[in-house]
């Protein structure tokens, strides 16, 4: 069954994951959802990045309901007989911008925030025809940006052009989706954690599928913070957000079991480690890659140890996010077909 999931007031909850919430959607194993993520970084283009629906949300959802976090999530969608234990496998099949703009803010929380000491707002436009993105305009954000979803009106900024003739790749993708932990009370959306969250993996697009540890009841699954472009460790605090349509299909799995968001793609394995030290963060991707490899490939810990220091790249997948990511990634290619079962 296919369901639709607007972005309309009781349908979205901004900055947060909550164990308690209502569903906003209830599925079957198997059907598919039609859903609207709508991005916290509208208002810095109102003129572009907004329309009637994205408007309504940022005139109704009030600012102090807007934290812990700073995502706007669509959801939570329950799924029925999820327990604690199992996985939901989400297939993203499709993810289609909803405007033809984007923004990438320089942030307080960019890793080089320091040595500019001011915070910028770069808007992009996208070119669908050839699949890229380039600057249309840049200006310092006036004042500090502490309120998710703020607008930048156009009378205030001081438009200037930027990045002249660099064309980026347009890759659309989800910064935060997952599922809601098993904690009482809200969870901010932007640390990432076993639950998914801002994981910030601009892997995570159509044709890409992952799976989540169910924690809660039903799972709770929601998404948010969607991407058209960003590059491994998001240096500047954020990538280009932008607002997207997106169709995915949910699956419950109970044939394993899985500690921390594995991502599948056409050509890759790919797990995640998280930790506010990159070396610790390292060392959970590697215990994870170890497990995948000797639990759903047959391996010997001593074979999977050898094999992960020379096919297996890691890579920084944000240092922004407080909680920093680690993602290590090993081709399927190299496996024979048994030892290619889908996970």
């Amino acid at each position: 069954m296919l369901h639709e999931l607007p972005a309309i007031t009781r349908n979205v909850h901004w900055g947060y994951f909550d164990a308690a919430l209502a569903p906003a959607l209830i599925v079957e194993s198997g059907d598919f959802v039609r859903a609207e993520a709508i991005t916290h970084h509208a208002g810095d283009a109102p003129d572009l990045m907004m329309d009637d629906t994205v408007r309504a949300l940022y005139d109704t959802i009030p600012e102090s309901d807007r934290q812990p976090g700073v995502h706007l999530m669509t959801g939570p969608i329950f799924v029925r007989d999820a327990r604690p234990g199992d996985l939901l496998e989400v297939r993203y099949l499709q993810m289609n911008p909803r405007f033809n703009y984007g923004s990438n803010l320089a942030a307080h929380w960019g890793h080089l925030f320091t040595d500019f000491d001011k915070e910028r707002v770069t808007i992009y436009e996208l070119d669908q025809t050839s699949n890229t993105a380039h600057a249309l305009y840049a200006y310092d954000y006036p004042g500090k940006y502490l309120v998710p979803g703020k607008r930048s009106e156009v009378r205030d900024c001081c438009r200037e052009l930027a990045l002249e003739g660099i064309r980026v790749p347009v890759r659309p993708h989800l910064g935060t989706a997952g599922v809601a932990p098993d904690v009482a009370g809200r969870v901010s959306t932007v640390p990432p954690g076993a639950h998914g969250g801002n994981i910030d993996n601009w892997r995570i697009g159509a044709g890409s599928t992952m799976y989540y540890p169910v924690a809660v009841d039903g799972g709770l699954f929601s998404i948010g913070d969607p991407h058209v472009s960003q590059g491994d460790g998001e240096i500047s605090g954020t990538a280009i957000e932008a607002s997207l349509n997106v169709m995915f299909q949910i699956v419950l799995r109970r044939d394993f079991t899985f500690p921390s968001p594995l991502l599948e793609t056409p050509d890759y394995w790919i797990v995640h480690g998280f930790d506010e030290d990159l070396n610790i963060a390292t060392r959970n991707a590697s215990r994870d890659m170890l497990l995948l490899l000797t639990e759903r490939q047959g391996l010997s810990r001593d074979d999977a140890y050898s094999l992960m220091s020379v096919a297996a790249d890691f890579s920084v997948t944000q240092v922004v996010d407080g909680r920093q990511g680690i993602h290590c990634k090993i081709p399927r290619s190299i496996f024979p077909p048994k030892k290619q079962p889908r996970a």
